[in-house]
């Protein structure tokens, strides 16, 4: 029977949990996922532990948070005054905004704080700082 392999094109079905149990993803709702085994298209980790696997087989992954979206990180949360958005501009919490940097580079972050003078965004990836469980399948190898 085929094991899954670098080079190899896979599709795997899985829920990805948080340590409270909360489902953070799931290809129930969103379609299995396929792509090459060493292609970056996943975490590293994730890859490292279903090459060897068999279709049909199913496995429990942890990956730490630095195996995954890695620490929340302070830098990237910054505060900006709210005379630097547009007047009348509606901002709330949890808004993400498309904010555009010195150099071209342009971030969506995340608004969390609102007030008279200014307004705190977080460009933290929303799963950093967390410890995710895949339970997946591997549901074909090509």
């Amino acid at each position: 029977m085929t094991q899954a392999d670098i080079g190899r094109t896979v599709t795997i079905s899985y829920i990805g949990t948080l340590d409270n149990g909360r489902i953070f993803h799931s290809t129930d709702e969103h379609g299995a996922l396929t792509f090459v085994i060493g292609s970056d298209h996943v975490f590293p980790t994730l890859e490292q532990a279903i090459i060897g696997m068999r279709v049909t087989e199913v496995k429990n992954v942890l990956l730490t948070a630095e195996q995954a979206y890695g620490p929340r990180r302070r830098e990237n949360i910054i505060k900006i005054s709210r005379n630097d958005f547009p007047a009348g501009k509606e901002i709330t919490c949890g808004q993400k905004l498309s904010i555009d940097f010195k150099g071209g580079v342009s971030r969506t972050m995340v608004v969390t704080e609102v007030n008279g003078t200014d307004v705190t965004l977080d460009g933290n990836h929303p799963l950093a700082g967390c410890d995710l469980t895949f339970a997946l399948r591997l549901d074909k190898i090509e």
